[in-house]
Formats: structure tokens, C-alpha cells, sequence
């Protein structure tokens, strides 16, 4: 019999043991999906996606590709504009997006395809801080009420399931908020200097709500103070060797700095202590019961030793597992590029599901979108002989396809429309998230050609363009003004600065679903779910020929061509990556399985004639031994997609 009822009408467990005495029960789970490689990922900051009071007039829906579409965006900001006003608003304040302004976007969601939801933590955050990314956890055992009550987390999870939709929600155990300071002696409260093993400063002082340290060791601690549960609020339970650097040392070596190191100023937790690991493995373990989370993305993984992050994964794996959820979700985020990321995945084995592709790859996918880069720079990364990440991507399971996030942890903090050729280039960008081996991931904003704010001439009044995270974050809904600092904040009240709103504006919301790059992606993800062999088939780069030369892989701005290929169907996708000029050629295609011709199953270019229109066939034609499909004599347009089926693939569809 579930008791969430009760367990919602009553304060958060202070305490594990609270909690193990009132543990959350359920009447069902949900399970599992039967493979994690059918799904749609869409990764979203709940504080910058919705306050579900977008209205069709504040709809902003320009073309800022054009000089006229950026001429009226300046005319809706006014001749008052500052920017480094709405970039402080950016950084350093919370904008109102909510649990309920999500739920109430989940049919916009759906049509665009997405079938996975990932949340940025929604853990409650310091109220005297603005840690509105979430990644600064005071309360492991309670949400943030300025995203909303725990009870509105459960009503999006069941929305969400009731609607075909996963939800994957972000946590972290490698460090907590900046919940307590060290002493004066260490020379600085926040950030001291680090120290080698085995070394550890002490004493530490909680902090207040207030931001000042408790010094007394008989107060009382509030809700506002130290960090909760109680099981964590002891010094033993963090390493306190103060302010390293995060990527020294041996990735091997379990003592190296950046596995001792605080994350600046979050409090690295003392993982070797195995009671403050079972805490936190029973934290989330609290959260799957209570609120039926299909899987958690785990943040800064790098950080923790091998047999650390085995043990956790394990724990919550066999967890879910009891609860009928199979397979249960665990993907990793692992800075430091491809082989650190190969690595964990082999020490974890079947306890991680994937990591998140957010090396050298994720570079990559955008560049070769662009056309500003080989295809063959891309289709390398899925060498099953390669030392880093290729055998994993190989695997098609184990990586989350990523083009871009909230961090860029490789490359500059550009956001992917950022000058654009088009109004669309994103989705040809998309295209290859979506139609490559791996688990497609589409970061929000992509949908809309979210850029980052300004247009080029004005960039020079923003602080570090392209190196700041802020401006990957901007929101999509319509903030007039941000809420206010601190704990005000948590009371709903408003700041003067403007709302950090999409393309530099306050006051207007972006969620248009008739923009050029959300319609195509709808289209390309319909048939991605319908097509099995664009989900789980075998990848094949494609030859093409240009004007009667050989054929051969093209170079960077020319076709991009590869082959899905499950068991006798083959699904070809051929995109033009060049964003201002039509590409075609003649693209080589598996004779022995499509001797009999294609059929046109998806084509983005609304310029297509009735003959490369979705349901139109295209014969297969042979020449020297080659075998291939003649797509020059008309030409796809710019940053447009198309795909191709065999009879096989069609008739496993149900189409005709």
C-alpha cells in the first residue's frame, strides 16, 4: 500500500534513520525500457526551462540568422539594454523556472520527440547562495522550493510516465554544498591551500543559513544551516585537504589531487569512510522509492576512486532492480576526455549503463555538423580498435551522444547556434546525435537556436564570451526579472535586474514549435522510433562520388553519408552539412540488401520536389562493381537532412 500521502504531508526525514523508519512504498514501478538505445534524451535546468506561464503574445519567433530578425530583437530590448546587467542576472540569480513549468511543457516535448527527461539537480541548495545549477546540495533529502515541493516532483515523474516519458534525474556524491568552513589557522574559510595526502584540516565550522559560521558546537542546527541529513553533518565525513587542482594526478591512483581535492568551494565528501558512502547510497536510494526515477546521471565521477564508484553504482542498480526496474539507468559524467572516460566504463563494467560523450567527440559532432571539419574525423570515433572511447561507442549502449550542454568542459562555452549559417543548421547537427550509434542527447534550447544572447557586435559588452558558463544557460521562458538573492529568493520576491530570456531579452519565451529546427527534429525522431535498425543497427560510413570521380569519403562541407544496418533492412542517411550552398552525389548503399531500390522515409528540405518527398523511391544503380543511389541530379539544400530505406526497413515499420 503506498504511504507517499503521508510521507508528502510531513517535513523531510532528518535523519536516515527517519527514513528507513518511513521508507517510501509504492502500489507499482515503473519498469525499465527494454533498451536504452530507443530513447530520446533531453537534458534541461529546471530554474531556465519554463515557469508554465508562457502565453503565445510573448512569443518571440525571429530568424536571427537574418539582419531583419536581429533588428527587431534590439527594437524589443529598448534603447535602456544593458548588457552586463543581464549577464549578472545569468550568473548569479535564479530566473523562476519550476517542476510545474515542466510538466507543463511535456506535450511540446513529446511532439518534438524527446522520450527521456534529464533534470539538473533539484536538491535543495543553500538559501543564502544562488546555485540555481543545483550542483550545491544542502538538503540530500529534499528538493529546492525554488523549483517547487517535493510533492510537484512526483506529479512530473507520473505525468511524465503516464506520457511514455523517462525521467533521468542528476545527482552527486562526490562533494556537497559549501555547507561549512575551515578554520581561520587554514589561512582562508572558503578555499585554502590544498594538502597531499594524508593530511586534512581541522576544526571546520558549520555555516548558518545566514552565510556566517556556527561556532558553538550546543546550537541548534535549522533547516537553513549545515547540511542535511544529519548522517553527513560530521567533520569525518568529508577529507577537508582544502583547494586543489581538479585535474592532477593518476586517474589510477585513488589518492591522486583531483580525487582529494574540494570542487572549488563544494566539500569533497570522505568516500573512504564506507558509513558516508552507505549514506548517500541510501539517499538515492530514497529518492528512486519516493518518486519512481527511471535513472540518475552522476556528476564529476572522475572524482572518486574505481572501487568507490563501483560500489555506488552497484548498490542502486540492485536497488531499482528489487523495485522491477531491470535496468535501471546510470550514466557518468567523466571530465578529462575519451580515455577517461574508456576507463571508468571498464572498471565499472554492467554497473554503468554510459558516459556521457562530452570529450573530444562532442567538438566533433558540431564541426562536422557544420561542415567545418572531415566526416572521417567523426565516423574514427567509433573504431572498435581505438584505445580511447571507440569500442564503447562501438557498443552503440554505452555513450550518451552529447553536441551541447551546460559546461563544455572541452572547447569554448559556445552555444551550438552561435553564429549560424541558417535558421536550422541545428538540427543537421542533431541529425548526427540522432542517427549514430549511441544514445542521442539533445541539450534544450538546440530546438529553438538558443545562441547565447548577443549577435557578434555585441559580444564585446558581455564578460569572457566564449569562456563563461553562464551563457549556455540562458532561459527559455520569459523572466521580466530574475528573483531576488538569497534567502528572499525563496520567498518568490523579484530583483531589478532583467530575466536572463532568450536571445538577450527579458520578458519573452522561445517555446515555438513551428520553429524550423524543432520541425525538423520532430520529423527526423519520428522516424528514428519507427525505423529499428536507426536505433540498433550496424554503422557504415558511405562512399560518394562527385561529378564522375571516384568514389571516396567526402571532405569536410561535403555530403555526409552512413548506412544502419539490423539484420536485411539498411536505413541511409545522407546530410548536407554546408550551411549556405545544396550538395548531391552518388552515395554508395549495401547491394545485397538494397539492390531493389529505397524509399525516401524522411527529407527536411522543404525545397524537395514531389520525387525526393517522403514515400518517393529511388532506384539503385550499379557501375564497376559499386552500387549506389544517383542524389545529384537534384540537389539536398543547406544543413538539410534525408533518409532512405530499404524494402525491409519499410515493411518492419508498417509502412507501405
Amino acid at each position: 500500500m503506498s504511504n507517499l500521502d503521508a510521507i508528502l504531508d510531513s517535513s523531510p526525514p532528518r535523519n536516515l534513520s527517519e527514513a528507513l523508519n518511513n521508507w517510501p512504498q509504492r502500489d507499482k514501478y515503473t519498469s525499465s525500457p527494454s533498451d536504452w538505445r530507443d530513447q530520446i534524451f533531453y537534458f534541461l535546468l529546471p530554474d531556465r526551462f519554463s515557469n508554465g506561464q508562457e502565453g503565445p503574445d510573448r512569443l518571440l519567433q525571429h530568424d536571427l540568422s537574418t539582419q531583419a530578425g536581429i533588428d527587431h530583437i534590439r527594437e524589443l530590448r529598448g534603447t535602456g539594454w544593458k548588457w552586463d546587467a543581464w549577464q549578472r542576472s545569468g550568473a548569479g540569480r535564479f530566473q523562476g523556472g519550476t517542476l510545474e513549468g515542466i510538466e507543463s511543457k511535456l506535450p511540446y516535448l513529446t511532439r518534438l520527440g524527446v522520450t527521456t527527461l534529464w533534470l539538473a539537480p533539484i536538491f535543495r541548495q543553500r538559501v543564502e547562495e544562488n546555485s540555481y545549477h543545483g550542483y550545491g546540495i544542502q538538503n540530500f533529502l529534499n528538493n529546492d522550493r525554488r523549483f517547487g515541493e517535493r510533492r510537484d516532483l512526483i506529479k512530473l515523474v507520473d505525468a511524465a510516465h503516464a506520457a511514455g516519458m523517462r525521467i533521468i534525474l542528476d545527482i552527486i556524491f562526490n562533494h556537497s554544498g559549501c555547507n561549512w568552513f575551515y578554520d581561520a589557522s587554514a589561512g582562508d574559510g572558503y578555499k585554502p591551500l590544498y594538502l597531499p595526502p594524508f593530511g586534512s584540516y581541522s576544526p571546520i565550522w558549520p555555516r548558518k543559513g545566514y552565510g556566517t559560521a556556527i561556532t558553538d558546537p550546543a546550537q541548534e542546527k535549522r533547516e537553513n544551516d549545515s547540511v542535511w541529513p544529519e548522517d553527513l553533518q560530521a567533520p569525518e565525513c568529508y577529507l577537508r585537504a582544502g583547494s586543489g587542482n581538479l585535474g592532477a594526478g593518476d586517474i589510477n591512483d585513488e589518492h591522486s589531487e583531483h580525487k582529494r581535492t574540494d570542487f572549488e568551494t563544494l566539500r569533497k565528501m570522505n568516500l573512504f569512510d564506507e558509513k558516508v558512502l552507505l549514506s548517500l547510497v541510501q539517499v538515492y536510494q530514497y529518492w528512486i522509492a519516493l518518486a519512481d526515477i527511471d535513472g540518475y546521471r552522476i556528476d564529476t565521477f572522475k572524482h572518486v576512486t574505481f572501487n568507490q564508484a563501483r560500489n555506488f553504482c552497484n548498490a542502486l542498480k540492485e536497488y531499482a532492480e528489487e523495485l522491477g526496474k531491470d535496468d535501471f539507468f546510470l550514466v557518468a559524467e567523466v571530465a578529462g576526455g575519451n580515455t577517461a572516460q574508456d576507463r571508468y566504463l571498464d572498471i565499472a563494467g554492467r554497473n554503468l549503463n554510459a558516459c556521457l560523450d562530452i570529450g573530444e567527440q562532442r567538438e566533433t559532432i558540431c564541426n562536422v555538423g557544420k561542415g567545418l571539419q572531415s566526416p572521417g574525423d567523426f565516423f574514427a570515433g567509433f573504431n572498435p580498435y581505438d584505445p580511447g572511447m571507440g569500442s564503447h561507442r562501438n557498443w552503440g549502449s554505452q555513450h550518451l551522444s552529447i553536441s551541447n550542454d551546460h559546461d563544455h568542459v572541452f572547447g569554448s562555452k559556445v552555444r551550438l547556434a552561435a553564429d549560424a549559417a541558417n535558421d536550422h543548421q541545428g538540427a543537421a547537427v542533431a541529425a548526427l546525435q540522432l542517427f549514430s550509434l549511441g544514445i542521442p542527447c539533445l541539450y534544450y534550447g538546440i530546438e529553438q537556436g538558443l545562441a547565447g544572447g548577443a549577435e557578434p557586435d555585441q559580444r564585446r559588452y558581455l564578460n569572457n564570451w566564449g569562456g563563461h558558463d553562464c551563457l549556455l544557460r540562458e532561459a527559455m521562458f520569459r523572466p521580466e526579472h530574475t528573483r531576488a538573492a538569497g534567502w528572499e529568493g525563496t520567498q518568490k520576491k523579484l530583483d531589478q535586474l532583467p530575466g536572463f530570456g532568450p536571445h538577450g531579452a527579458a520578458g519573452w519565451h522561445v517555446f515555438n514549435p513551428d520553429h524550423p529546427i524543432y520541425t525538423r527534429l520532430a520529423q527526423l525522431a519520428q522516424v528514428r522510433q519507427q525505423l529499428k535498425a536507426l536505433r540498433r543497427g550496424r554503422q557504415y560510413q558511405r562512399e560518394i562520388s562527385y561529378l564522375g570521380y571516384p568514389f571516396a569519403f567526402p571532405d569536410q562541407g561535403q555530403l555526409i553519408a552512413w548506412s544502419r544496418i539490423f539484420d536485411d533492412q539498411e536505413a541511409l542517411i545522407v546530410i548536407n552539412p554546408h550551411g549556405t550552398e545544396r550538395r548531391g552525389g552518388r552515395v554508395v548503399v549495401e547491394g545485397r540488401l538494397s539492390c531493389g531500390g529505397l524509399q525516401i522515409v524522411a527529407n527536411t528540405d522543404p525545397a524537395a520536389p514531389a520525387d525526393r518527398k517522403p514515400g518517393a523511391k529511388v532506384d539503385v544503380e550499379t557501375k564497376d562493381g559499386w552500387y549506389f543511389v544517383c542524389l545529384d541530379q537534384w540537389l539536398l539544400g543547406p544543413s538539410e537532412v534525408m533518409v532512405l530505406a530499404n524494402r525491409e526497413a519499410v515493411e518492419s515499420a508498417g509502412w507501405t
